[in-house]
């Protein structure tokens, strides 16, 4: 996304169009999700080695889902998945770029300010992330679900559909229900987002000074983002798999996890019985997903400015 400083244009055509940007991301990188939530919940508390795995790799785990529940099991949990995409990029993405366009997250060179985007990226999307919670929750329950207990992994709450578990979570306990710890992607988000806009900022500013990028900056954005989206992929992931735990175990009738008190006792939880390695399952597919999201939602951030641009100036 190139800056364009045009303060006149409405705040919330920011918010709309970070909003627009990640539902058409997030419809093409929703099944390699499907893949990673899995992996992530294989082999939950148990040693290394000490199980049989369902699924061998990326790959196979794709091919297993496809073969026992078809094409539209890769996609399960769309409808909720889009939602948070609406919720939390709306918010995240929005705030970034009207934090660039007014300066606050730049110096008197118009360079990134790496604390100050970390800080104003970073937050905003625990913002997001929280108040889309209820849309991640049932994303995670809905694609850890599998159709046949052959090839199950982690709690299976057995929704009959998205809508389904929305109207279950409400009928346990109401808009606390619903907003079941929410608290867990709130380490993951800080932590992602502040990482891939920071970095995707910092390589954007290096690119520019390359007369190649200079009329391209569809071009400029695309690696910008590759570089951005990559370097999520190592942070976030040990804050990926809590929160996939976190959401997706079962609750007793008082609604307190059947497996994890909070965020620090899953981390702990997790290191004792898995290892290091346990924090870092599903990294690949972290990988193939948050990048190619990453530059789609940004390229697609900046095609719309650019026709936005071209209507509205």
């Amino acid at each position: 996304m190139t800056e364009r400083l045009q303060k006149n244009k409405p705040l919330g055509a920011e918010f709309v169009m970070g909003a627009m940007s990640a539902v058409g991301a997030g419809i093409f990188t929703n099944p390699i999700d499907v893949i990673k939530i899995r992996l992530q919940l294989q082999g939950e508390l148990e040693a290394r080695g000490s199980y049989k795995k369902l699924y061998k790799n990326t790959f196979h785990a794709g091919y297993m889902i496809a073969k026992h529940e078809g094409i539209t099991g890769l996609q399960s949990g769309i409808g909720s998945a889009l939602a948070f995409q609406v919720v939390l990029n709306g918010i995240r993405l929005g705030s970034y770029k009207i934090s660039r366009t007014y300066g606050m997250t730049v110096d008197a060179d118009g360079q990134t300010n790496i604390i100050s985007t970390a800080l104003v990226s970073g937050l905003a999307g625990c913002v997001g992330a929280v108040l889309g919670s209820p849309f991640y929750l049932v994303k995670t329950q809905i694609q850890a679900q599998s159709a046949e207990a052959t090839i199950a992994v982690g709690f299976q709450h057995g929704h009959a559909g998205e809508w389904s578990a929305f109207q279950s979570l409400w009928r346990e306990a109401g808009l606390s229900g619903l907003y079941r710890r929410w608290y867990a992607n709130i380490p993951r988000v800080f932590v992602g987002s502040a990482t891939q806009l920071t970095s995707f900022s910092l390589v954007g500013d290096w690119l520019r000074t390359f007369d190649i990028f200079n009329g391209h900056p569809l071009m400029l954005t695309f690696c910008s983002s590759v570089i951005g989206g990559s370097c999520v992929a190592l942070t976030m992931q040990p804050f990926d798999v809590v929160a996939t735990r976190l959401y997706n175990q079962g609750s007793d009738s008082k609604g307190r996890g059947m497996l994890y008190e909070n965020f620090f006792d899953a981390v702990v939880k997790i290191s004792k019985t898995e290892g290091l390695y346990g924090l870092y399952k599903g990294t690949f597919p972290t990988w193939m997903r948050i990048a190619p999201h990453t530059v789609l939602c940004l390229c697609f951030y900046e095609h719309l400015e650019r026709l936005y641009d071209k209507f509205n100036y």
